[in-house]
């Protein structure tokens, strides 16, 4: 029972860092209002590409993690162009990244031959015979390096978003984009900022998925996680750290399934594989109930701005 708890708690971080991730990019777009509902299709896309990039350079998973980000921030350059440009509905939009994803990712692998392909990918980082230490060794000298920085990113995250003039401003943007454009903040540019750099994060926890955790591209890589990951910003009233103990949460779900499967306990397991959309159904009907706390929710989320119609 010992090893169950240990290797179970060991294996939570792994499986919270692409909903932390996810839920910190969703975060930061958010903030400036507008609304992405895409977070699955830019995590396909940030999959794949991280995938593809590590077979076809034959290595080198932390440049094939970057790579996932910036396919990912390109596909949402399609994304602000039709929310911030064209003003479409933000709804529409996102759904639409979500289905463009699904086919784009699945014909670019197909035609290049990536899926199913397994190949090596980023391993755990080596902290010598700190890992062997009984208890604390598996849990928190035993992760890989994309786990150690996910603390330090939500920290620089949550800095700027509250602490600086530009976090300020992405804030106002998002609050009362009329008042700021009066004192003077370019919109436009702070929005297709947050959507660039959020859709960037998104990319991240789906190249995660593929070059440090599966080690393998097959279609549907994300599997509902980045629907998950908008049930999370939701739970957290678009607070950084309480999406990150929201991540954990989550986490904890997922890892239990391998667990419970290798110990071979006696439960169906359609009914472990549901269990994590169960506990968002869960999360979302406690957080319709539980109104108390203040939710940091901009005020202008999912509405276009249009410099004419100001009043």
């Amino acid at each position: 029972m010992t090893d169950f708890l240990i290797n179970w708690i060991a294996n939570i971080p792994g499986f919270a860092v692409p909903f932390a991730l996810a839920a910190l990019g969703l975060i930061i777009t958010e903030k400036s209002g507008v609304l992405n509902l895409g977070a699955e299709g830019f995590m396909l896309m940030g999959a794949m590409a991280g995938a593809g990039a590590v077979i076809v350079m034959g290595g080198y998973p932390l440049l094939a993690l970057v790579i996932a980000a910036a396919a990912a921030a390109t596909l949402a350059l399609v994304f602000a162009t039709l929310t911030i440009g064209l003003r479409v509905n933000q709804v529409i939009s996102g759904l639409l990244m979500v289905f463009l994803a699904q086919g784009l990712t699945s014909l670019i692998a197909t035609q290049q031959g990536w899926t199913n392909k397994a190949f090596t990918g980023l391993g755990k980082l080596p902290l010598g015979p700190l890992k062997d230490i009984p208890v604390v060794g598996p849990i928190l000298f035993n992760q890989d390096l994309i786990v150690y920085l996910t603390v330090p990113i939500f920290f620089i995250a949550a800095y700027v978003l509250t602490r600086t003039h530009v976090g300020l401003r992405l804030r106002a943007v998002g609050e009362n984009p009329e008042a700021a454009d009066a004192a003077g903040v370019n919109i436009t540019l702070y929005r297709l900022a947050a959507v660039i750099i959020g859709a960037a994060l998104v990319g991240l926890a789906g190249g995660y998925l593929t070059v440090v955790v599966a080690k393998i591209w097959v279609d549907g890589m994300a599997g509902g996680r980045g629907w998950i990951a908008i049930a999370l910003v939701i739970f957290a009233r678009w607070h950084p750290w309480r999406a990150l103990a929201g991540a954990l949460l989550f986490g904890c779900v997922e890892a239990l399934i391998p667990r419970v499967a290798a110990a071979g306990i006696g439960v169906p397991q359609y009914f472990m594989l549901m269990l994590p959309y169960a506990v968002t159904l869960g999360v979302m009907v406690w957080t319709s109930l539980a109104r108390s706390g203040a939710s940091s929710e901009p005020s202008a989320l999912g509405q276009p701005y249009v410099r004419e119609e100001r009043h």
